[in-house]
Order: C-alpha cells, then sequence, then structure tokens
C-alpha cells in the first residue's frame, strides 16, 4: 500500500510515477481520494475542536462546583460534545475505512531507475551467461533440430492427456524418470538455498486466508486469477464460504511466507529474515487464453521453489541483487543459458518497485523464457500487513519486503529437457543432479 502521508503532501507526484507504469486506466481514482481527503480533514479539524471545547467545559465544571455554584448547564453541553464526537469518530472511521478501501487497489511506485516503457519489449537485458567459455553469453548450437519439451517429455512420462481426463485444460502428470527429475530439481534447489545461500526451509499451508492475499497485494485486485476454496453444506450442497473465512489456493508461497510477519515488530538483531519452500502453485491464468496452450510453460498447477527476504529499508537493493544471484547459482549450476532483464513500469507486477526477471534459453522454441521474477517491495506490503521492526531509534518502522523464485521447478525442467536433448532424443541428465537421481546419467524412452 502507497504511504498516505506522501499522497496528503504532494498527489501530484504520486500521480505521475503511477503514470510511469503506462497503465490505459489510471490507477488512483484521485476525484474520489481528494474528495475523502477534503471530508477527512474537515472532520479532524472540527473534532479536535471539539476536544477543545470538552475540555475547556470540563474544567468550568470543576469549577462551579468548587464554588458551590450550580453546573447543570455546563455539564449539558459536555454531554451534547460527546454526542457529536462519538459521531465524529464513528465517520471518521468510516472514511478512513473508505481511504484504506480504495488505495488497497493502487500499485506500487516504481523506482527511479526502473525503464519507463508500456510492456516487455521496453525491458532493460542486463547480462547474459552460457556455460560455454569463449562466447560471452551466447548460446552453441545443438548442432541437430531442436525438439521441443513436449515431444521431448511424453515419451519419458509427461502425460498431458492423463491431466486433462483428471483435471482439465492446463494440467499434466509427470510420471516414472521425468517425476523423479522434477523431484530431483526441487531437492536440488532447496539444498541450494538451505545450505549455500542460508534461507530457512519452511512447509507452508497450500491454503490461505483473504487476510493474507490482500496483505501481499493479491486481493482484492487480482481475484479472479485465484482459486477460491468451497466446502460442502450440511445437506451436501456446496456452498461459498463467507469473506471472513474464504480459503484460497495459494498462487505462490511468498504469500505465507510473508505473512509470517504480519502484525509484528521484528528485532533490529532479526533482520534480515530469510525464508525459502517448495510447494505448488495455483493460478487461473485470466486474461492468457490463448498463450502458452502447448506444454508445461504456463499451467493451472505448478511448483516452485520461493525465496522471501524481510529486510531493515536501507538494506532491500542490496537485498534485490543478492537474491538475484541465488537464482542465476541455480541456472549456472544446471549450466542452463541465462540473461538477466531489469522490467520496465508497464510490465512490472503490482507489489514490485523494481523487479529482475530470469530468462531461460529454450533451444525447441528458439528463445528465452522467464523462469524466475525477483522483485523488492519495499514498504508496499509491509504497510498493508502492519508488518514493522524497531529501530536504533527505538521507533517502530516499516520492514521491506523481498521476493523471488529459485527457480520454477517446471520450467527448469522444460529447460533441463530441451537443453541436455540429444540427436536420438535421449536427455542428459545435468551433471549437479545426478546424486538425487540415484546416479542416472540419462533419460530414454
Amino acid at each position: 500500500m502507497l504511504d498516505v502521508v506522501s499522497l496528503r503532501k504532494d498527489l501530484a507526484a504520486v500521480v505521475a510515477t503511477l503514470e510511469k507504469r503506462k497503465s490505459p486506466q489510471p490507477f488512483l481514482d484521485v476525484e474520489a481520494f481528494s474528495n475523502l481527503e477534503h471530508t477527512r480533514k474537515h472532520v479532524q479539524f472540527r473534532t479536535e475542536e471539539l476536544q477543545a471545547q470538552r475540555n475547556n467545559l470540563s474544567k468550568q465544571v470543576g469549577q462551579l462546583k468548587s464554588k458551590g455554584e450550580p453546573a447543570d448547564a455546563v455539564m449539558a453541553q459536555v454531554v451534547a460534545i460527546k454526542d457529536e464526537l462519538d459521531s465524529s469518530a464513528t465517520l471518521l472511521e468510516s472514511l478512513q475505512v473508505q481511504l484504506h478501501g480504495l488505495l488497497l487497489g493502487v500499485p506500487n511506485l516504481p523506482q527511479d531507475d526502473v525503464p519507463v516503457g508500456g510492456g516487455e519489449s521496453d525491458n532493460q537485458e542486463l547480462r547474459r551467461w552460457s556455460p560455454t567459455d569463449g562466447l560471452g553469453g551466447a548460446v552453441k548450437p545443438l548442432g541437430f533440430g531442436a525438439l521441443d519439451h513436449v515431444a521431448l517429455g511424453e515419451p519419458l512420462g509427461l502425460d498431458f492427456e492423463m491431466g486433462v481426463k483428471l483435471s482439465g485444460a492446463r494440467f499434466s502428470v509427470l510420471k516414472g524418470p521425468i517425476a523423479k527429475l522434477h523431484r530431483a530439481l526441487a531437492a536440488f534447489m532447496l539444498d541450494t538455498q538451505t545450505n549455500i545461500h542460508g534461507y530457512t526451509e519452511c512447509y507452508t499451508p497450500y491454503l490461505v486466508n483473504a487476510h493474507s492475499l490482500k496483505a501481499t497485494g493479491q486481493l482484492p485486485k487480482f481475484e479472479e486469477d485465484l482459486f477460491a476454496a468451497i466446502k460442502g453444506g450440511q445437506d451436501g450442497d456446496t456452498e461459498g464460504l463467507s469473506a471472513d473465512t474464504a480459503l484460497y489456493l495459494i498462487p505462490t508461497s511468498e504469500v505465507p511466507l510473508t505473512n509470517f510477519v504480519r502484525d509484528t515488530i521484528t528485532p533490529e538483531a532479526q533482520l534480515p529474515l530469510k525464508f525459502t519452500a517448495h510447494t505448488p502453485c495455483f493460478r487461473s491464468e485470466a486474461g492468457s487464453h490463448g498463450r502458452d496452450t502447448r506444454g508445461m510453460i504456463r499451467q493451472h498447477q505448478f511448483d516452485k521453489v520461493e525465496m522471501v527476504q524481510v529486510v531493515h529499508p536501507d538494506h532491500s537493493e542490496a537485498a534485490l541483487q543478492e537474491m538475484t544471484g541465488h537464482a542465476e547459482a541455480i541456472l549456472q549450476a544446471l549450466e542452463l543459458p541465462y540473461r538477466v532483464v531489469l522490467l520496465c513500469t508497464g510490465d512490472m507486477g503490482f507489489g514490485a518497485t523494481k523487479t529482475h526477471d530470469l530468462e531461460v534459453w529454450l533451444p525447441g522454441q528458439e528463445t528465452y523464457r522467464e523462469i524466475s521474477s525477483v522483485s523488492n517491495c519495499q514498504a508496499f506490503q509491509a504497510r498493508r500487513m502492519q508488518a514493522r521492526f524497531k529501530n536504533a531509534a527505538g521507533k517502530n518502522d516499516w520492514v521491506h519486503t523481498l521476493n523471488g523464485s529459485g527457480l520454477a521447478v517446471g520450467r527448469t525442467l522444460v529447460a533441463v529437457l530441451e537443453n541436455y536433448q540429444q540427436s536420438d532424443g535421449s536427455v542428459r541428465i545435468p551433471q549437479v543432479l545426478q546424486p538425487y537421481m540415484g546416479g542416472m546419467t540419462d533419460m530414454r524412452g
């Protein structure tokens, strides 16, 4: 959530920064905000005026009683002011709720060093990496006609028809060696993030409440992208859960991991907090019809190893660079060519102030595809979830939160299949995964 104090001090500057996100529709209803703020200030001023009057009248009551003079008339004025103060307090609370609801739909402000642009064509490439020495990050051709992961995976146990049978479109089943490779990738990623990069491994719920999703920014704006849980009624019918008790399948474990610090004050000495988890993720992919319909790139259910850091505000930019490096380390260990991209203002996520995407090379598609997104949210999520720390001056201040994929397991599986394919259709096992695969060096259909 944006800092309401900044909006009150310089609304025009905040609106100008929001416009850098290049949305066809304004993110903030300036007229509605201004009207609410005008009313709030008027009620606030009147409340303070009434409180001062009440204090003066209360003193008069005391003085009159000490002199033995009647105080009924003055006491009646105190009661009348109390009634108006109660009404003002109720109105102020209502106005604050309306302001809060208005700001819940407003995205984070881009940092000054984020390139301004309307979409992915305006993103800025920062660097490339390839395991091939001497090519400066260039990708070495396979030397034969590359197959995509669908053609490679189906003989190895990748079953889309079974996924459709069990659940519907955009679901898949993994069986046999390819399921083992999927598990090996997740285990390798977790071991790297915990043993080398210092994250605490966590096991979290796959269902979370609406409060958790509001805290990280998925609700209320992106409800259509979520899968809501349904419970059975007493007579066997199904009924939607109420807003207070609704549960949603997590779109990423960023949600439960970040909410660890919701409504808490963390001692500064405990920062940074670094969490990781391997979970399935569930997304309805609303608005993505017709995109990536072939294969595993865009599924309703997929696995990720997530990284979350909760840091001191002075250290969040350094943490963004560190976390990007933690994701890169996985790709380098797997010897997968990739590039790092700084997202432009129009391509960043709702809660991000700055985002690095890692894109892995897929020979079967002859293009780079996103495999990790690492974002600095600064205090945006912290304000929504009241996550603070006690600073050196002894005052409570907002923490900064960051999240990133370390990595998306299914997309990494796709990258391994396509980059390690052989001309006979078999797939070599990356050396770092062989211990997780029982010593297997290749997979054949």
